[in-house]
C-alpha cells in the first residue's frame, strides 16, 4: 500500500529515536510542530538498549565491587562462613545482566511514553530519504507510505565496527552489544582496543573478577585523552593485575576448543576464554537515501553538519553519532535540540565543542572539559596550569582514594578558566563546576572565592584555583 500523507507547514520527520532524535522530537512538539519519529527498534535507540544505559549500569556494579575492595583499607573485614578471612564477594553476572536489560527496557518505555504525552507520533519501522521533502516509511508490519516534511532530522546512530578476521559470534568473540547475553563471568577476557569503550569494559570486568588482557595498538591506553590521566589509568590497570599489551595490534581472532586465541601482528598469540572487539564504530548512513536528498557525507560515511546541525541540504538536519562530531549521548541530544530551535525559528546558539564535558567511566573515572594538555603545550606562554593529586585531599584520604588528580588550565593575565581534568571516583560529578566556569568565563579568583564543604573532594578545585592565582 502506498499512501502520501497531506503536507503541513511545520511537519518535522525524525529518523532515529536515540538521544538526538527523541530530544529533538520533544523540542519540536513543544514549539508546536507536527512531529513524526520513525525508529526501527525501540525509543532510546542504541544508547538506551545496547550502549550507554547498559554499559554504565554494568559499570555501576563494578564500581560497587571497587568500593568493597577498597573497604579493607578503611578497617572493614570480610569473613567467610567459618569466620576466617575470605573473599566471599562475587558478582552474579546473570543477575547483573538481568538488571541491566530491565533498566534499559524501563528507560525505553519511559522515553516512548514521554514522546506520546508530548504529542509525537512514534512509528516503528524503517525510513529512507526519497528527496529533500519526502521520507519513505516501511512499518514493522509491512505497511508502506511516504511522509512529506518541512524539516527532516537524521539521527540514525552507529554500530560496532567489525574486522573480517575477527567476526563476533555472540558466544566467545563479542561486540559490546553482545556482552549482556553472558550468564557467567568470563575467566579471561581479552579486550581488543584501548579507546574509551575498550578501557571502560576492561576496567569493569577486571573489577567484577575477570582476568583481563587489554590489547592496545597505541603506546598508551586512551589515545586522545589527557596524557596525565591516561598515565594514571594505565598505572592503576597494571597495578591491579591487568595485562596491558601496548603497541600491539591484533591481526585476527579465532575460536579454540575452550575459548579464543588472538593473533598479534608480531606473531604473538594470546589465549583467553572470551574476546571483546572494541575497535570503533561505523555510522548507520548506508542505504539512508542521502544521495537522493543531496546530503553530503565525509569519506568515513558521517554526515557533514555545521554548528546548528544543518547538513549540506537546506531543511535537512543531523544529530548524534552519525555526524561524527563527538560520540556522546549528551552531544547528540544537544545537536537535536539545536536543530529544532534553528529549524522552527527559536533562539539558538551553535554547538561549542570547547564547552562539552565528557567522561570515561573507568576506575578511576576521567572527566574533561575545554582546553587540553596538547592545547597547553601549543600555548604555554599564554596559559597557566596546575595539577593537584587527590592523595593530598583530606576527604580523599578518609575515603581511601589514592589515585587521581585535579587539573586546571587558565588564561595568563585574565585568569579565565579555559578547561580542566578530574581523575578519580565520581569525576563525572566533579567536572560540573569547571564546566560552568568555562561556559560562563569565570576566573580562578571567582572559583576560589566560592565556599566548599570541608572536608570534600571538590575542595581540590578551589585549592587548584588558589594556586593558579599566584601565577597570574
Amino acid at each position: 500500500m502506498n499512501t502520501e500523507f497531506e503536507s503541513t507547514a511545520d511537519r518535522v520527520v525524525i529518523i532515529g529515536g536515540g538521544p538526538g532524535g527523541y530530544e529533538a522530537a520533544l523540542v519540536a512538539a513543544q514549539l508546536g510542530a507536527d512531529v513524526m519519529l520513525i525508529e526501527r527498534n525501540r525509543c532510546g535507540g542504541a544508547a538506551v538498549l545496547t550502549d550507554v544505559v547498559p554499559s554504565k549500569s554494568l559499570i555501576a556494579t563494578a564500581e560497587m565491587m571497587e568500593e568493597i575492595g577498597r573497604s579493607e583499607s578503611l578497617g572493614i573485614r570480610i569473613y567467610d562462613s567459618e569466620g576466617d578471612d575470605g573473599d566471599t564477594v562475587v558478582a552474579d553476572l546473570k543477575a547483573v545482566n538481568k538488571r541491566i536489560l530491565s533498566l534499559a527496557d524501563a528507560q525505553a518505555n519511559d522515553i516512548y511514553e514521554a514522546l506520546v504525552r508530548a504529542g509525537v507520533k512514534v512509528i516503528q519501522g524503517t525510513a529512507t530519504l526519497a528527496d529533500r521533502d519526502h521520507v519513505n516509511v516501511v512499518e514493522e508490519g509491512g505497511t508502506e507510505y511516504t511522509l512529506e516534511a518541512s524539516t527532516i532530522l537524521l539521527s540514525v546512530g552507529s554500530h560496532p565496527r567489525e574486522l573480517d578476521s575477527a567476526k563476533p559470534d555472540g558466544e566467545r568473540i563479542l561486540s559490546w552489544t553482545q556482552l549482556y547475553d553472558l550468564d557467567e563471568i568470563p575467566e579471561h577476557l581479552i579486550v581488543v582496543g584501548s579507546g574509551v569503550t575498550g578501557a571502560e569494559f576492561a576496567s569493569a570486568y577486571r573489577a567484577l573478577g575477570t582476568k583481563v588482557t587489554l590489547v592496545s595498538s597505541r603506546e598508551k591506553v586512551l589515545p586522545g585523552q589527557d596524557e596525565d590521566a591516561a598515565d594514571v589509568l594505565e598505572f592503576v590497570f597494571r597495578n591491579k593485575g591487568m595485562n596491558v599489551l601496548s603497541r600491539s595490534r591484533a591481526d585476527s581472532v579465532k575460536r579454540t576448543e575452550n575459548g579464543v586465541e588472538v593473533i598479534l601482528s608480531d606473531g604473538r598469540r594470546v589465549e583467553g576464554s572470551h574476546c571483546l572487539m572494541a575497535v570503533g564504530s561505523i555510522p548507520n548512513t548506508e542505504g539512508l537515501g542521502l544521495s537522493a536528498a543531496k546530503v553530503k557525507v565525509a569519506e568515513s560515511g558521517h554526515i557533514k553538519v555545521d554548528g546548528v546541525s544543518r547538513t549540506s541540504r537546506s531543511g535537512v538536519y543531523a544529530a548524534g553519532d552519525c555526524t561524527g562530531v563527538l560520540p556522546l549521548a549528551s552531544v547528540a541530544a544537544m545537536q537535536g535540540r539545536i536543530a529544532m530551535f534553528h529549524a522552527l525559528g527559536d533562539a539558538v546558539q551553535p554547538l561549542k565543542i570547547r564547552h562539552v564535558a565528557s567522561n570515561v567511566f573507568t576506575a578511576p573515572e576521567i572527566a574533561t572539559v575545554g582546553f587540553t594538555q596538547s592545547d597547553y603545550r601549543e600555548n604555554s606562554t599564554d596559559i597557566d596550569t596546575v595539577m593537584l593529586p587527590l592523595d593530598t585531599n583530606p576527604r580523599a584520604k578518609m575515603l581511601g582514594i589514592k589515585d587521581g588528580f585535579v587539573k586546571l588550565f587558565a588564561r595568563r593575565g585574565s585568569g579565565s578558566i579555559l578547561g580542566g581534568v578530574v581523575v578519580g571516583p565520581r569525576a563525572s560529578e566533579l567536572i560540573l563546576p569547571i564546566t560552568m566556569a568555562v561556559e560562563n568565563r569565570l576566573t580562578v579568583d571567582q572559583l576560589s572565592a566560592s565556599f566548599v564543604v570541608y572536608p570534600s573532594v571538590s575542595g581540590s578545585l578551589t585549592e587548584a584555583s588558589r594556586q593558579l592565582h599566584r601565577h597570574l
